[in-house]
This record gives structure tokens, sequence and C-alpha cells, in this order.
């Protein structure tokens, strides 16, 4: 019957668009009792009529068959669509869609069964894969790929070259070469879609290959040249020996054991004037009684024998325990490992990849929010504990600039230099207000920020409240990069990598292209020369800190993009910092980006390692990176000039 629906769609798509003399009505006449009283077996004649009619209405009628919808009008026998029931039936004619009303004692309705349902749901989904709506097309192709069945191979493939979506298109291609690969007539035809499918990542692929190379376990006297062979299985390896004698004795190729059980009831069988055989009932108290008892039983033909231990390990030894690939055909079966083994090389090469962009993208986060750290700390050797805080009030900053600039594009550009703003005049005020008075002093710097960190929280919860605010990224930002079924990167991190590459080139000309820059390396290095040659080293100290929270600031809006913002944001990200501070160098540009690429690439490592246990996962990168100070004290990129001595 399929191949009747498979050949009646091929010669439905491939006829021209002529006007048709039939009605719908006219098929169904002819099939009156089917159309009423559908049966498995006889709707398959309807079916292929309607689809070798190309009528337009005749998709419609399926649906309403399929949901029983469809009634005789008892009067002439002709078929409606019932629209509305009641003692008064709103009916439609099925060529013209004009409606009248009968009552309801003079309808009979058609009820297809189950099985006849299935049957008209197939048909259905070959119809739709050429329907002018790609809604419908996209539905058929998804239902074809749910069920994955023989006989829509051929109206799928029917349907390939008039697709006009290319989209679509490719996806009728793919799921035709998973039905070919299944059910292709010849073994030629298969492997040609099993090679076609060898470059495909996706899930629905490798499953496809693995239901071509699922095997059985089997166990035989002698391999048959027959069988398919996965290969030979191994006592002690893939079975215990025991194991082994129960799948002989399953195929029975083998007697089963006799259990102490079995004896038991055998010699209760055969109890007769108070003994077993010649062995009296009080003498079976032990396991070697019984078993003699029992073996006498065995000779006399009245119970089944023993097997014994030495006789189950040569009975084991003496076949062949092997899995068969429950596909036949040894060339398909050679394809589909050869490319199931191409695939899963390129998905271990497209994850690594994937986990790489991952810890760069992680890496990016981490310098965006460690550099003004590095900054400040670097060059005033200030313990600020409060950095944190400037990254949550620069995204606050962005989700006030978003409450009145509803461009989310627009307001994105305002919040960034508007951030920078504010938390520059934010570490100015701290730095002359708290931090100028305890140089020197890295205890008491270290509680005064932590202080000031505590405060500046409780006033963000005094304003904005406890809950998540959200700061909404532009839409051209939604969505990610796919490169496969396995490397996608949100356009998000992508924007947050690229900014951390315009801050690394902006501080570097910061650093080493202006005096300012000039005078903060010089204070770095050596603070009293750097004051003999007439540089304010109060000065630069203001100026580095407030520049160095600016950083923070805009380095808030960015996160605030990716991540949650709430008024202990900042705390997700002060561990951190300080980290990637002290592994990279303290007081570099270049030893801060290396502390947080590698910072990035071992959490991510560390999570893909252990990815049930992100807490775990971060107490190992912390005591790793307490490994590498006690080798590595100065962080990767020590810093140079008599200050790096200090």
């Amino acid at each position: 019957m399929f191949r009747l629906f498979s050949l009646a769609l091929a010669l439905w798509l491939s006829a021209p668009a002529v006007a048709f003399s039939q009605t719908l009505q006219d098929i169904l006449q002819t099939h009156q009792e089917e159309v009423l009283k559908p049966g498995r077996r006889s709707v398959g004649v309807v079916l292929a009529d309607l689809m070798a009619s190309g009528l337009p209405q005749a998709l419609p009628f399926l649906e309403a068959w399929r949901d029983r919808e469809i009634v005789q009008r008892d009067s002439d026998g002709l078929f409606f669509r019932v629209l509305a029931e009641g003692d008064i039936v709103t009916l439609a004619d099925l060529d013209t869609g004009t409606e009248l009303q009968a009552p309801d004692n003079e309808l009979t309705e058609s009820r297809p069964n189950g099985g006849v349902r299935r049957a008209i749901g197939e048909v259905l989904v070959q119809f739709q894969l050429s329907d002018p709506d790609i809604g419908k097309r996209q539905a058929a192709v998804d239902a074809i790929a749910r069920s994955m069945d023989a006989s829509q191979l051929a109206p799928l493939e029917a349907s390939i070259d008039g697709e006009p979506d290319p989209v679509l298109k490719l996806a009728k291609s793919r799921l035709a070469n998973m039905l070919a690969a299944l059910f292709s007539d010849t073994a030629d035809a298969r492997i040609i879609a099993i090679a076609a499918l060898s470059g495909d990542l996706s899930v629905d692929t490798r499953a496809v290959l693995n239901r071509l190379l699922s095997t059985t376990d089997a166990v035989a006297e002698t391999l048959s040249a027959d069988v398919n062979l996965a290969r030979i299985l191994k006592v002690g390896v893939d079975f215990t020996p025991a194991e082994g004698y129960g799948r002989l004795v399953t195929a029975e190729l083998a007697p089963p054991l006799v259990s102490n059980d079995d004896i038991r009831a055998a010699l209760v069988a055969n109890v007769a004037d108070a003994q077993v055989v010649d062995v009296p009932v009080h003498a079976l108290g032990t396991d070697a009684a019984r078993w003699l008892a029992y073996d006498m039983l065995v000779a006399g033909g009245l119970a089944s024998p023993r097997v014994k231990p030495q006789e189950q390990i040569d009975a084991v030894a003496a076949h062949v325990f092997y899995a068969a690939y429950t596909e036949p055909e040894k060339r398909v079966t050679d394809a589909a490992r050869s490319a199931l083994n191409a695939i899963e090389t390129k998905v271990a090469i497209s994850q690594a990849a994937d986990l790489g962009l991952d810890a760069l993208s992680l890496a990016s986060i981490y310098f965006l929010a460690a550099i003004g750290l590095a900054i400040t700390f670097g060059v005033m050797g200030v313990i600020n504990m409060a950095h944190g805080e400037f990254i949550m009030m620069g995204a606050y900053t962005g989700f006030v600039v978003q409450q009145f600039v509803p461009d989310y594009t627009l307001s994105i550009l305002i919040a960034l230099p508007l951030a920078f703003v504010i938390t520059f005049g934010a570490g100015v005020a701290m730095e002359r207000l708290v931090i100028r008075y305890l140089y020197h002093r890295p205890l008491e710097t270290l509680l005064a920020t932590f202080g000031v960190s505590i405060a500046l929280q409780q006033l963000a919860k005094n304003i904005f409240g406890t809950q998540a605010r959200p700061l909404t990224s532009p839409g051209w930002l939604d969505g990610a990069w796919v490169l496969n079924d396995v490397i996608a990167i949100s356009y998000i991190r992508i924007a947050i990598f690229v900014l951390a590459l315009i801050f690394l080139a902006l501080i570097l000309f910061v650093l080493k292209r202006t005096r300012l820059g000039l005078e903060v390396r010089a204070v770095t290095q050596n603070p009293g020369m750097a004051a003999s040659m007439g540089i304010n080293p109060d000065r630069i100290n203001m100026l580095t800190f407030g520049f160095g929270s600016g950083i923070a600031g805009i380095a808030g809006v960015a996160i605030g993009l990716y991540a949650k913002v709430t008024s202990e944001m900042g705390a997700d990200y002060i561990v951190q910092s300080f980290m990637t501070v002290v592994v990279g160098g303290v007081g570099n540009v270049w030893g801060t980006l290396a502390g947080a690429s590698l910072i990035g690439f071992l959490q991510k490592g560390i999570e893909w390692l252990n990815p049930s246990n992100t807490l775990a996962a971060q107490t190992y990168m912390i005591l790793f990176i307490i490994l590498f100070i006690q080798f590595r004290p100065k962080g990767i990129v020590a810093l140079k000039g008599r200050a790096a001595a200090d």
C-alpha cells in the first residue's frame, strides 16, 4: 500500500497544473463503502485515488476525515464536512465549501479507527511536503523525522527538486539521506547515502549511523560465514564464565544447571516408603547425601543430570561468543562505521574548539573585570576590595540609561562613556577621602575598602532593591554564531571579546603613547625617582585610581549584558579579578591578559572534567593558582624596574 501511495504522489507532483473535470465528490461516491466504513486494508485504494487526483480539496478532506468530521447524507449518499454539531448540523460542501444544514438524524458519521487514521496521517504528510504553505512543509519534514518510516522516502525525494526554500530543501535532502541509508533497496544506494552523511555532525545523523551499527550478542559452535560480525566476545572480559554458560542455556546449546531447589524438589517427588531409591530420608541431611541420592535418580532416568563445574567450563570453551550487526549487509556496516568514526573525530575537534571559545570568552570577561584593578593595584599597591562594586555601579548605570533611552543600541553607546565618568568620579572621591590616608598600610586599606564595598552594596539595595534588574542587549546581539551542530557562541560573548580587545588597545595606547601613561609607568617603577623628576605622585595616584575605577564601570556595562545585575554582582568577580592580577603579574597589562587567559582556560578545563560541580572546579582552580604562585611569585609577566624588587 505504501508503494501505491508513493507512486500516486510522484504522479501528482509531476503532473501539470490543469483544470480537473473530476470532483472530489465523484471519487468519494466511487468508494462510498470504504469512506463510510474504512478498514486498514481497504483504505489504501481510496487514499491512492485521492493522491493521484491532484485535487486541492483532497488535503482538507483528508484532515477532516482523520479528525472524524466527515458525514454522509442518507437521502443521496453525498459526503460533507461537519462545521457545527447539534440537532441541526451545519455542513460544508467538500468541493465548493458552500454551507448548508441538515437534521442530525439524517446523517451517518464516518468513524475511521486508529489504524486508518494513522494511514491517513501518513498520506497527509506526503501531501504536505509540497504544500504552498512553508509551515506545513516544515511540519511534514518534522513528522517524517520523528517516524523515520521507509514509506516516506519516495515522496520526500520527489519533493526535493521543487522545494523553493533553500534551508528547507537542505533539510529535506539531509533527511532523505538518512532514510536512504536505512531503507534504500540496494546496498550501493545506502552506501552513497551514508557517504553523504559523513560530514554531518548532528545528533540525528549519529543516531541513524548507530542504528545501522546496532548489534546483538549471539553464540554458536562455529562462526557462520553469513554472520555480519561486529566483534568476538571474550570470556572473562565481556562476561563471566557463569554468564557464558547461561547464554549457552538460553540458546539451547547446553543443558540447564540443576539448582539445590531442583534437587530438593526431585527428591521430594520420588520419596517412597520413607526413602529415595535406596537412601533413607533421615540420611539426606547433608548436601553430599542429597547429591548422591539425586545422581541415583539420574541413573534411573528419573531426573536430569547435573552439570559439573568443569563441564560448564568445557562447554563455554567449545563455543564462539560474538556480537553480530543486526544489519546483514557488511558493506553497509563498514561504510557506516567509517562515516561514524569520521564524524566522531570531527565532533571531538569541534568540542575542543567550542571549549576553547568558551574559555576565551570567559577570559575576556575576567580581563575586563581585572584590568582596572591591575592598574590601581600595580601603581598604588592598594588592595581595593570595593573594585567589584565599581563594576556593579557601571552595570546599574546601563540599567538606568535604558529606562530613559528605549533604543537598546543607543542606550549602550550612551551608557559606556557615562559609566566611565560616574565610576571615575567615584574612584577619585574614594581615593581622596579614604585611600590617600592609608598608603603603605595594606591591612587598614583592605579593611577600609571592604567597608566601602559593604556600604555601596547596601546603597544599591536601597535604591534598586534586591531583585535582579535586566540590562537588555540590542537585538543584533541576540542569538549565536553557529559554526556547526557542536560549535556555537553567543553574539554577546563575541561583543565582550571585541570590547576586551578594544580596551587592551586603548590602555596600551594611554600607557605607551601619552604623558599620563609615561608618568604612571614612572611612578609604578620608582615613585621616588619619579617625584625627583617633577612628577606629582599624589596626583598620579588619584588619576590612576579614578582611571582604574572608570574602566571597571565600563566593564560593568559589558558584564551586565551577559550576567545578572544585582547589588552583589561585584562579589562574583572580585576574587577572580585579584587572582588574575596576581597570577598575571602586578601592574602589567600583558600580565593581566595572560592571567585572565590562564584562569579562564583553567576554569573551563576543570569544569569540563567535572561538569556537575562548578564549586569544586573553582576550588581546584584556586589550589592550582596557590601552587603556581609558589613557583612564580611575581606572576607570569614580572614587573621590571626598582619597584619590582620592593
